[in-house]
């Protein structure tokens, strides 16, 4: 769904809509503007005071490219769990002394959150991608901060950062995108917050109404599981952007004249991409039967008293180009080494052909597979870039005893 630039000071909000910037060269052609009452036009914090005088936020539009690799902000859609990063993105000022004011914002919010007191003063948060596309902008939906599964010490962290050798601190905050199910987020309900506050909440959506009376515990996210079908190769190459494209053909070519040093390597990418997968240790290059690496996936209950839960794995990696798919023959030496009680894992900078995918999930065999797409995700998600990812390399490499440059 579009909404034409002139149209925009007469529509709702609605989730996923694509709202259409104009075509000026100035920022007469932003949508926010004219989409939202009273919005600025610049910046990932856009704030509005209420008119009643009393200095508290109306609403906060959050804005995000969703591609800064130093700063990924990141929408899980299956659990409507949404990371922000803050306002302080380089050197020189404390903390909370930024143009914008979005880690103070971020502040106050989580504040009042945490307190349960006062959570009619927390405004509402409403979270808008760019899509890359002029200054075309979508609705990624209401959100409130926290999350009833993120305990309160977790939804706001500040962290160190080093750039140029200088050391400084940033924000990373956690929201819930809200299940406001078919409704629209109405033009009423905005003007309310800024013009006539204290009854707001008669045009709120419910989600808001019962988060704003509950707090943490009141929110409902927005889950949207995913429809799995076999994959075409296409998207389990395609990766996120042209840096995870970069980065891919790099680790190719590192290990094109030793394939098996890559086992190692995609041991490490299975610990990024899951800090649960420990203990893995590689066999043989000339023996490895179907296995180049065997592993546990430990899964602990957050306390120190009781055991955690120790599945064993076995991995298999697979160093290939573009044109070179995972077959039947290589996914079926993994499933047979499998034994009872535990999973295998199949991991390749290529792709895993129609016929080896279908078999695996249509029989039901306990396979991970993690391809392409997945590692460049992976690896932006830990900030490897083509920057970095060749120091990175080396350093994986000095950990492997059978790796022959």
């Amino acid at each position: 769904m579009e909404i034409e630039f002139t149209d925009l000071e007469n529509v709702d909000l609605v989730v996923d809509c694509i709202y259409k910037g104009g075509e000026a060269s100035n920022f007469s052609a932003e949508p926010f503007h004219k989409l939202i009452p009273g919005c600025e036009t610049q910046g990932g914090f856009r704030k509005k005071l209420r008119e009643d005088g009393s200095g508290k936020y109306a609403y906060i539009v959050l804005y995000t490219s969703m591609e800064e690799l130093e700063w990924p902000d990141f929408l899980e859609e299956e659990t409507g769990i949404f990371r922000y990063y803050g306002d302080n993105k380089e050197p020189g000022r404390s903390l909370t002394d930024t143009t914008k004011k979005g880690n103070l914002i971020l502040e106050k919010t989580f504040s009042l959150l945490n307190s349960g007191d006062s959570l009619d003063d927390i405004p509402p948060f409403f979270v808008f991608k760019k899509t890359g596309k002029g200054r075309d902008i979508q609705f990624l939906g209401l959100a409130a901060p926290g999350n009833s599964k993120i305990s309160p010490d977790k939804d706001l962290i500040a962290f160190w950062r080093t750039i140029d050798n200088k050391r400084f601190q940033n924000y990373e905050a956690y929201f819930t995108i809200l299940n406001t199910g078919d409704v629209p987020i109405s033009r009423k309900w905005i003007k309310s917050l800024i013009y006539d506050h204290k009854n707001n909440l008669k045009y709120a959506p419910d989600v808001w109404k019962k988060f704003i009376k509950e707090g943490r515990m009141g929110i409902e996210p927005l889950k949207a599981p995913r429809i799995y079908k076999f994959p075409t190769k296409y998207n389990q190459l395609g990766s996120a952007n042209e840096e995870g494209r970069v980065c891919l053909e790099i680790i190719r070519e590192h290990y094109k004249k030793f394939p098996q040093g890559f086992e190692n390597c995609a041991t490490n990418i299975i610990g990024k991409m899951d800090s649960n997968f420990v203990d893995f240790s590689l066999t043989r290059p000339w023996r490895d039967g179907g296995r180049d690496a065997i592993g546990k996936y430990s899964i602990k209950t957050g306390g120190n008293v009781n055991q955690p839960l120790i599945i064993d794995c076995a991995l298999e990696a697979k160093c290939y180009g573009t044109n070179k798919g995972v077959g039947v023959r290589e996914m079926s030496r993994l499933i047979s080494r499998i034994r009872y009680r535990q999973f295998g894992i199949m991991i390749t900078t290529g792709y895993v052909d129609h016929q080896a995918y279908s078999e695996v999930i249509e029989d039901g065999h306990p396979i991970l597979i993690v391809t392409a797409s997945d590692i460049a995700v992976i690896l932006k998600r830990n900030l490897i870039t083509p920057t970095n990812i060749s120091e990175w390399l080396i350093s994986v490499d000095k950990n492997n005893q059978y790796y022959k440059p």
